[in-house]
């Protein structure tokens, strides 16, 4: 009952703060026409604030059980917060901002699984984590439905294991009023605040799930392949090309499909079916067959290699303008 009270709370909340908002988009950042964006007219940003503080009333409410207990997890949160929305609002250097994506990985990773390797793995996990959701957030509605279907997931697991989970059903009741204005054409984007502070936890809740028994390892994989394959299909390509993988570009298979005729449109529904199939295929082997969880891994990781080769096949690997 309480954490079905606190996902309620945190959609009105959420709602409320869009509201906020959009009434005052005049003095929001923008997201200006650049080398990696799919938009052509600059747009207001930070939307992610909503979600933030619909989260953050959901925790209040419902606490989860983090290991190490919550305020060190939400001290991690706030410096990822806080470095993304100066980003947003004057530009921080790339160095700085890992720097704190490393640091906040390795505090929750640490209080997780101690000094052990496994906290290696899951310090790597959760800043790949923070990194890709953002690089993935450059099409109208995507990193909002990836919030709404991944955080989905999570809740209805943490729910059937009898763990608190109201901070995991709040981050995806609060991304549905988000969706509203970032669906196309978007007149809100979420900004580096709300991207990757949602990529943070949705590896930091994964590895937490882990460190607690609730689900396997593979299960926060399977939650979010479809952003997790994109991203990192896309980078180790970049890579062995020789390209510099720090800089903006639009090799991304999301934005491919975009620029080649699907709009952000038929992006978002392509994308929405997969992150959909993948979310409740996680969520039923998670309950009803744990151990066929790494075989679906890798069946859905397959289907996802298929389509960017048919991607790659039919777009090229030149795609280039507007949409």
């Amino acid at each position: 009952m309480t954490s079905a009270l606190a996902v309620a709370m945190a959609f009105a909340v959420a709602a409320g703060a869009i509201a906020l908002l959009r009434r005052w988009s005049d003095r929001l950042p923008l997201a200006r026409p650049g080398a990696r964006t799919l938009h052509e007219q600059p747009v207001p940003r930070v939307g992610g604030l909503a979600i933030l503080a619909a989260a953050l009333a959901a925790a209040w409410i419902d606490p989860p059980r983090l290991p190490g207990g919550g305020l060190a997890w939400l001290a991690a949160t706030a410096a990822v917060a806080a470095v993304s929305l100066a980003d947003d609002v004057r530009g921080v250097r790339v160095l700085p901002r890992l720097a704190v994506h490393a640091g906040a990985a390795a505090a929750v990773a640490w209080l997780a699984f101690g000094a052990t390797p496994a906290a290696l793995a899951a310090a790597l996990a959760v800043a790949w984590g923070a990194n890709l959701y953002n690089f993935m957030d450059g099409s109208d509605g995507l990193a909002a439905t990836m919030a709404v279907t991944g955080f989905g997931a999570y809740a209805v697991v943490a729910a059937q294991q009898g763990a608190p989970w109201g901070v995991q059903g709040a981050l995806a009741a609060a991304s549905v009023p988000f969706l509203a204005v970032n669906r196309p054409p978007a007149t809100m984007f979420m900004g580096d605040v709300g991207a990757v502070p949602l990529g943070f936890l949705a590896g930091a809740l994964g590895v937490a799930g882990v460190a607690a028994g609730l689900w396997g390892a593979w299960f926060p994989l399977l939650a979010f392949l479809p952003f997790l394959a994109d991203a990192t299909v896309t980078l180790l390509r970049r890579a062995l090309r020789g390209e510099r993988v720090w800089e903006a570009h639009r090799s991304h298979f999301y934005q491919r499909l975009n620029l080649a005729g699907a709009g952000h449109r038929g992006t978002l529904a392509v994308y929405a079916a997969a992150m959909l199939a993948c979310a409740a295929l996680a969520a039923a082997c998670a309950i009803a067959r744990p151990d066929a969880g790494w075989w679906a891994l890798a069946v859905a990781a397959a289907c996802h290699v298929a389509g960017f080769a048919a991607i790659v096949y039919h777009v090229g690997d030149n795609v280039r303008g507007a949409r």
